[in-house]
């Protein structure tokens, strides 16, 4: 985790070196002049957007004249020059041109990556029941379409949720060889998600549960920071608590619910769990981190409000409404988030 840190202080002040320069004033202020580079940097990775490929040629030059003092140089095999309609990938993102439109959407080598993992994973659960597979895919599921719900990517969800459906019908078929087609996809498939009008979910006719689809996942277009607000300016609380309250997971409606209970804020540290200015930055972060976490710790903020709205600073109960069950399950809860909770804190 030191390493992106660390990039940031060696690398600050790459914008100026690359000849960036921002509108000051006006309804346009924090925009890009015209024919100024722009710079997208993250750690080590690094676009520059330029209007022709003389002036790209020249940035290219100032940046590595800059960044020689400091011990570093481009890596030569990976930095290219390229015009936008052949495109260029970048933290798993696919930017082209298409004609006179510019999309992003999810690279093809980060597709292929979540194809791979999907079939190795159900491979491997070869031995177990139906509710192994959901458990182990459905945290994989939720994290990839989150990370890339911000993009053009309704495409690429369709196209994923046939290929799911293959793999889990091929699980079902290897795991029953001796069954007929019509047992098994009536085992295994149905109407299990009450509130989605198909009959095609893979799903545990025991426990009722269900393995969720990436179309599933709304999309919902991403909006720029604006100018360079920073989260560590006193003066922007008001910008960043706005942005933070219209920024909407991909959770159900019944977990918003109980996130809007509890004023979005952990039980524990009193955080917020939104963090719109620091969002998780790959589907694996979404999937290991802000999705299991935040769930957990909705479900033991909601028990310790007992349903009522307000911070985790806000006044308690009264103690003679607290049930022993009540205390036993909050117990529980804190429990199991006690030590992962704190990581977003820090």
């Amino acid at each position: 985790m030191i390493s992106p840190c660390l990039l940031n202080v060696a690398l600050h002040g790459l914008e100026e070196a690359a000849g960036v320069r921002y509108r000051t004033s006006g309804t346009h202020a924090g925009e890009a002049m015209p024919g100024s580079p722009v710079a997208v940097r993250y750690a080590d990775d690094m676009v520059v957007l330029c209007p022709s490929q003389e002036q790209a040629v020249q940035v290219k030059a100032r940046l590595a004249e800059w960044l020689a003092p400091r011990g570093l140089a481009f890596n030569e095999d990976k930095t290219r020059i390229v015009h936008l309609s052949e495109g260029l990938d970048f933290l798993g993102f696919n930017i082209r041109r298409y004609r006179s439109k510019l999309l992003i959407k999810p690279s093809k080598a980060a597709i292929r990556r979540l194809r791979e993992r999907l079939a190795s994973q159900t491979r491997t659960l070869r031995g177990g029941n139906a509710m192994a597979v959901i458990a182990a895919l459905n945290p994989v599921i939720r994290g990839w379409a989150a990370y890339y719900r911000t993009v053009v990517s309704t495409r690429t969800f369709t196209a994923l949720d046939d290929y799911l459906w293959k793999l889990t019908y091929k699980w079902a078929t290897w795991r029953h060889a001796d069954k007929p087609k019509r047992w098994i996809v009536g085992r295994y498939f149905g109407k299990f998600n009450k509130f989605r009008n198909d009959r095609w979910v893979f799903g545990d006719r025991d426990s009722g549960a269900c393995l969720v689809k990436f179309s599933w996942t709304g999309i919902v277009r991403h909006v720029p920071v604006k100018g360079r607000a920073s989260p560590d300016d006193p003066a922007l609380a008001a910008y960043w608590a706005e942005r933070r309250q219209r920024v909407k997971p991909p959770l159900d409606r019944y977990t918003l619910r109980l996130l809007a209970r509890q004023d979005g804020r952990c039980p524990l540290c009193g955080d917020h769990l939104l963090t719109a200015d620091q969002p998780p930055q790959s589907p694996e972060q979404w999937e290991r981190w802000w999705l299991q976490v935040t769930r957990q710790a909705i479900a033991a903020s909601y028990l310790a409000h007992h349903g009522r709205p307000g911070s985790p600073d806000g006044p308690r109960p009264p103690a003679q409404e607290t049930s022993a069950s009540a205390s036993d399950a909050l117990e529980a809860c804190l429990s199991r988030v006690r030590g992962p909770t704190r990581t977003h804190g820090s």
